[in-house]
């Protein structure tokens, strides 16, 4: 039932004993004190409550009791590809326990299409839906409930502005000195800002990778959207041309692959501990996964199938040279090149 039906906690949680699920249980902040109550007096059975919301209940002013020790918080994301394809097992391709399945392998247009449309539920099981009004809809309720909720945010408009100016340079090393420059706000309010979108889990923050962890937390960090489809709208794309050939093309696909990485660890009840790697040269690698010992170091090339796209005819099939020995085709069209086969 919905938290915010509770009158009474102490009378409710007498009248219906565990298990029980409370919805939207940020708006009974009061509730939590009685559960915990109740979880005490028995610490030894597990599952008696489960508590769901649409905000992040723990930064919630209101909040004063955390039910720390006694639960456990899962992040629900918009829904992964694998999960939209209802094969949410399975394994990412360094996993070892990875198995062979049938791959659903999607043409140019469907793929950018579902770059547009993104991974809310809603969207993924309602193909008809108008996206642009969704997302327009989705982005106005969480301006108005999540953050007015969670900060005191005095320009809505001003801060949706942020929001565009944060996808623009999405993928990108972000300066938020140059986003308060350019928004005419101070840099503190833009910091706070994005540690609201953080903690919404709106977005995904991506640091360097370094062996020493204190330089992780220091450098400047890149920004991701946790759903492709919320960049594409707030970049104003809606064709899916347009979006794959266009200047947001390469970001829009990186931010697919990272959120793809990221959902399926998450959802899977794991930390993930992803990164970039950049060197003082300018060397870089988009994504590397920590995987407890080993790191997966991980390219998306976009250009390659644009380059085909706009030359037609003219164009002949395409490498990506490495200083490795193996070659293997990564696409259509698109081969893995030892140097030393150049």
């Amino acid at each position: 039932m919905r938290a915010s039906a509770v009158e009474d906690p102490r009378t409710f949680l007498e009248m219906y004993p565990p298990p029980v699920i409370f919805d939207e249980v940020q708006y009974t902040p009061e509730l939590l004190p009685y559960i915990k109550e109740k979880i005490d007096a028995d610490r030894y059975k597990s599952g008696q409550y489960l508590l769901t919301g649409s905000q992040n209940l723990l930064l919630m002013e209101k909040v004063t009791e955390s039910l720390a020790g006694r639960a456990a918080m899962l992040r629900l994301l918009p829904l992964s590809r694998r999960e939209a394809e209802e094969r949410p097992q399975l394994s990412l391709p360094w996993e070892s326990k990875r198995r062979s399945s049938t791959k659903k392998s999607y043409a140019f247009q469907e793929l950018w299409e579902s770059f547009l449309r993104g991974g809310y539920p809603e969207l993924v099981s309602q193909p008809g839906r108008d996206i642009n009004l969704w997302h327009a809809s989705y982005v106005q309720t969480y301006l108005e409930r999540d953050v007015r909720t969670l900060r005191q945010v005095g320009d809505l408009s001003q801060f949706q502005n942020f929001l565009r100016a944060l996808a623009a340079r999405s993928a990108q090393l972000l300066n938020l000195t140059d986003v308060a420059r350019d928004l005419g706000v101070a840099v503190n309010t833009t910091k706070a800002w994005l540690s609201v979108m953080e903690a919404t889990y709106q977005v995904i923050v991506l640091r360097p990778y370094f062996a020493n962890v204190g330089k992780r937390l220091v450098k400047t960090p890149k920004v991701y959207f946790s759903d492709v489809g919320s960049l594409c709208y707030l970049t104003g794309l809606k064709n899916p041309e347009h979006a794959a050939s266009g200047p947001m093309g390469g970001a829009i696909m990186e931010t697919a692959v990272l959120s793809e990485i990221v959902k399926a660890l998450v959802h899977r009840g794991i930390d993930p501990q992803v990164y970039f790697w950049r060197t003082i040269a300018g060397t870089e690698v988009d994504i590397v996964v920590d995987t407890g010992g080993k790191l997966v170091p991980i390219e998306v090339k976009l250009s390659i199938k644009i380059f085909q796209k706009d030359l037609g005819d003219k164009s002949m099939p395409g490498y990506v040279v490495h200083p490795g020995d193996v070659r293997l085709p990564l696409g259509p069209g698109v081969t893995a090149l030892p140097f030393a086969n150049l």
